[in-house]
């Protein structure tokens, strides 16, 4: 590795920036104070919403959702959106492309990711599977949520596909 290399390499692990100590820092512990800052953190919000839980008496329909939401993640949604991508990456037209034109794909996955994310949040809403809950509760209709989110998926994909036609025009531009 050569010098300028390896200086950066110890900037980013959090060595020279703070001090002499910085460098037996991120020797000891693996990265910057700055990382163990922001983990302390996290575990701290995720203490609190804990205590929240076990203060309301959810908590064992909460660990079951938790345990559920991650094996159903692991087992069913990533193999699917695994094979997903790899369907949508395998056209020679979604690849880069030696010229410099950008590649379609993340015009792709963004919105359709996003627009997945909010389909999985709110699909007892937008399939009304929860009509009787909802009316009872706020005393609306869950008819609107499958419009809503059709047209926040079309927006998604429409300016995606304005961005990617602004990449796709400066990069065939002269000069570039």
């Amino acid at each position: 590795m050569n010098r300028d290399a390896g200086r950066w390499a110890g900037r980013a692990a959090g060595q020279g920036t703070s001090g002499p100590g910085a460098g037996r820092w991120a020797r000891v512990y693996g990265a910057g104070p700055w990382h163990l800052l922001g983990l302390v953190a996290c575990f701290v919000v995720a203490g609190y919403a804990v205590t929240r839980v076990v203060g309301a008496g959810i908590w064992l329909g909460f660990a079951v959702w938790f345990v559920g939401a991650a094996v159903f993640h692991d087992l069913v949604l990533w193999p699917l959106y695994s094979t997903a991508d790899a369907v949508l990456r395998s056209p020679s037209r979604l690849r880069a492309r030696p010229d410099g034109r950008p590649p379609l794909i993340n015009h792709v996955r963004v919105p359709a990711a996003l627009s997945c994310l909010l389909l999985l949040v709110w699909f007892p809403l937008v399939l009304r599977g929860a009509e009787r809950n909802y009316v009872g509760a706020v005393g609306l209709s869950t008819s609107p949520y499958l419009a809503r989110w059709l047209w926040i998926t079309v927006v998604l994909f429409v300016v995606s596909g304005l961005i990617y036609a602004v990449r796709r025009w400066a990069a065939g531009r002269p000069g570039r």
